[in-house]
């Protein structure tokens, strides 16, 4: 075959006039032939995963061809490569048979590479593989590796029939819809579902395809478009087992609209292909480093499989808007647009926020089942209006009941339940104290790391638990704190709680052990954690963040522990980093919580023709400056469907936090300020002018280490470092990460617009 291409590029070559010169890579050591350059197109050569990677030959001319021989480990692989079609110089092909580890493709007229594979299962930088864990029936090891299926599944013309429904291309229905592309081309509405096992966890990939025609990376089928949608899932739990990738657009937050199509069938009817894994899914796994892990592997089989991307575009609603907000901060390019709604910007900022609701719940004393309890804990009676306005939230006792029921105390409590783990193996405080934890802090341990017992900003206080000292070892740390936070601060200054009422929260909150346990201590943050959660990303700094598009949209607040203030959290943090949002967009509606059911789809258009504006733009400007250059006029805020207007917070109910009620910035992301002195001068209200010596004295005692300076950064604050590894060269797990060596950017992962300012080292342009 490779002599048949040499002679179809030369009589190209010939027709055009005379040759052309292949771009980028450098010459072999040792050698003075430099007319062939090899790269790895489907991801980073030292990141490839599953034995196999698309790989590019430029050559420099059609002669070169002729002599040309590329070797795996010194076998002749030539025969894989074929001419792309928009360039004959250009030769593509998948090299599988990697080993795992070191493997070297060389070019006998060019240069060589080294490619390092990982298995299938991984990990590829994630570090030792969490355990215990429990594969799908049809697994055929402990990595939970199962040959790919594939099934048809179509869209009927019977608007009475909704979603993908099976296909039989034997039998084939007669009631097959027809779906017209965004290149205008017809098609009957027909996709092939690839579902595999990847990172011990599910992947599915939907492509809109053509029954009994061919689809190869080089040469894909017409009417897929180059697009990439990826969605996500909900929640944060980390389970311990296998699970199915999610697809519908609310992820189990909200009910899906039945008159509305899901986002991701819009996508294929237009076009697009659309990619999920089970671990993208916050729900079943919240651990940032696995959530990127598994996309980067996922991208890369489909590269390998069906072709280069022009670009790839993330959708979700809740713990999908977390991680696509914490992997376009902390491993920017998997990305390059962000469709969030329903918005947190992290793990960690919504953790603190409502480990201080658990924290006043306990001691308020009301939840779902006692909801008008208005006696706490020491006696000291507060109103369900006054407990609201310590909360900062109109509904506030019943968004916390629901924050912490829902979402955080099973999350963080070890003894709650996760997948993969039986009732006799899971951690119980009496039973089982060295059982599995199932809190996510321990699922993510190799970001946190574990407890320091006496960490240096801490010396005299022994941080371990009771249990921790009996076995011998730490559990994970928190990276939060409530140290200094002088709680209902803002409702006594306004005199809305007495004096009495402020000293006696105060004095008496506490905090929590890693057993959710109530503490008489205030809860401080443990380290490495808490400088590991800014580090990391899992408290998202949004440095790296002025390098992807996004469109948010959110409705009215409503009170269901998805406080419309996340979504402006990200929007502010942008702000205060880079002195603008100009590659943020906000749409606000009506329709609580989301903004209007037709976002989502109205969205996924709306990012096509800015991420179209940005993949024209030929220049070298920074990828930054690119995205807001070509931001196509009709991408702009709007509210209720009214262009350039962002709805008012007021209308859009964007209520506080305990924290912003005790003083602090509007960020959210103080997981533990740091300290000032207390000060009998500062504004304490009527406190100022009513408290007895003997108050004073028990603040000055409560506050000894000092009150919360909200005007600086929160303690331990640093840039979030992109791309960290969690493992060294023998496997081992390096805790908070390390950052990978210098790399290319892959070409396959996105059109040169969003690829060529990109520096080596994975920093943002």
């Amino acid at each position: 075959m490779i002599r048949t291409v040499f002679i179809l590029i030369s009589l190209a070559l010939a027709a055009c006039g005379g040759s052309s010169s292949g771009g980028g890579g450098g010459e072999s050591p040792g050698t003075e032939d430099n007319r062939a350059v090899i790269s790895v197109l489907s991801n980073r050569a030292d990141l490839v995963s599953a034995g196999d990677a698309l790989v590019e030959v430029r050559l420099e001319n059609a002669e070169a061809l002729a002599d040309l021989v590329l070797l795996r480990n010194g076998d002749d692989v030539t025969s894989v490569l074929q001419a792309t079609p928009s360039d004959p110089l250009r030769l593509v092909g998948v090299v599988d048979g990697l080993t795992v580890g070191d493997n070297t493709l060389s070019a006998n007229i060019g240069n060589s590479i080294t490619v390092v594979n990982h298995p299938v299962g991984g990990p590829v930088f994630t570090g030792p593989h969490i355990q215990p864990w429990e594969c799908q029936g049809g697994a055929v090891d402990a990595d939970c590796n199962q040959p790919a299926e594939y099934q048809w599944l179509y869209i009927s013309s019977n608007p009475l029939v909704a979603g993908l429904q099976p296909y039989d291309p034997d039998n084939p229905p007669a009631d097959v819809a027809e779906t017209t592309t965004d290149s205008g081309e017809t098609v009957p509405f027909i996709v092939r579902l690839e579902t595999g096992y990847q990172a011990r966890d599910q992947y599915k990939i939907f492509t809109l395809h053509k029954v009994g025609e061919d689809w190869t990376p080089v040469l894909p089928q017409s009417q897929w478009n180059g697009r990439l949608l990826v969605t996500h899932g909900g929640n944060c739990r980390g389970d311990h087992d296998t699970s199915s990738a999610r697809t519908d657009d609310y992820a189990g937050t909200i009910p899906a609209n039945p008159a509305i199509e899901q986002s991701y069938i819009t996508a294929l009817g237009l076009g697009w292909s659309v990619l999920s894994t089970a671990q993208l899914n916050l729900g079943h796994n919240c651990n940032l480093s696995y959530q990127a892990e598994s996309l980067l592997m996922a991208k890369e089989r489909f590269i390998e499989q069906y072709g280069e991307l022009r670009y790839t575009v993330g959708t979700g609603c809740s713990g999908g808007a977390i991680t696509q907000n914490m992997i376009a901060n902390a491993y920017p390019g998997l990305y390059q647009g962000l469709l969030t709604t329903c918005t947190y910007p992290d793990v960690i900022s919504t953790a603190t926020q409502f480990a201080d609701y658990h924290i006043l719940l306990k001691y308020f004393g009301t939840n779902a089942d006692n909801p008008t309890n208005t006696v706490a804990r020491d006696g000291t009676v507060f109103t369900l209006p006054q407990q609201n306005a310590i909360y900062g939230h109109a509904n506030g006792m019943v968004n916390a009941s629901l924050a912490d029921s829902a979402l955080f105390a099973e999350a963080v409590d070890p003894a709650s339940h996760c997948g993969g783990v039986s009732d006799e193996e899971r951690f119980d405080q009496e039973t089982n104290p060295g059982g599995v934890r199932c809190d996510v802090l321990t699922f993510m341990q190799n970001i946190v790391g574990p407890r320091e017992r006496f960490p240096d900003e801490d010396p005299d206080r022994d941080h371990w638990s009771q249990i921790e000292k009996d076995l011998g070892y730490a559990f994970s740390g928190f990276p939060l704190g409530n140290e200094g936070v002088q709680y209902g601060l803002t409702a006594l200054q306004s005199g809305f709680i007495s004096p009495a009422q402020f000293l006696a929260i105060n004095t008496n909150i506490g905090g929590v052990d890693p057993s959710l346990n109530v503490t008489a201590e205030r809860l401080k943050p443990d380290y490495p954690a808490l400088p590991n959660a800014y580090r990391t990303g899992i408290l998202n700094t949004i440095v790296n963040m002025d390098t992807v598009p996004i469109i948010n949209m959110t409705g009215p607040d409503p009170g269901a522990a998805h406080d419309s203030v996340h979504g402006y959290w990200v929007r502010w943090r942008l702000e205060r980093e880079f002195g603008h949002r100009d590659n943020f967009v906000h749409w606000g509606g009506a329709t609580p919580l989301i903004g209007d059911p037709n976002y989502m789809n109205q969205s996924l258009v709306a990012m096509a023709s800015w991420l179209d504006a940005i993949e024209a733009d030929t220049s070298n400007s920074p990828l930054a400056e690119k995205i807001i250059a070509n931001k196509p006029a009709s991408v702009q805020d709007q509210c209720n469907g009214v262009p350039g207007e962002m709805c008012p917070e007021q209308a859009m109910l964007v209520f506080g936090t305990p924290r912003t009620e005790a003083g602090a910035d509007k960020y959210g992301d103080q997981a533990q300020c740091q300290l000032q002195p207390f000060s009998r001068d500062d504004n304490y209200g009527l406190g100022n002018s009513v408290w007895q010596e003997e108050d004073w004295q028990l603040l000055e005692e409560t506050f000894a280490t000092g009150v919360c300076d909200w005007s600086k950064r929160p303690l331990a604050w640093q840039p979030t470092v992109t791309w960290l590894r969690y493992q060294d060269e023998q496997g081992q797990v390096i805790t908070g990460g390390e950052q990978m060596t210098p790399a290319e950017f892959p070409a396959g992962w996105a059109s040169p617009a969003f690829a060529k300012t990109w520096e080596p080292g994975w920093q943002t342009p």
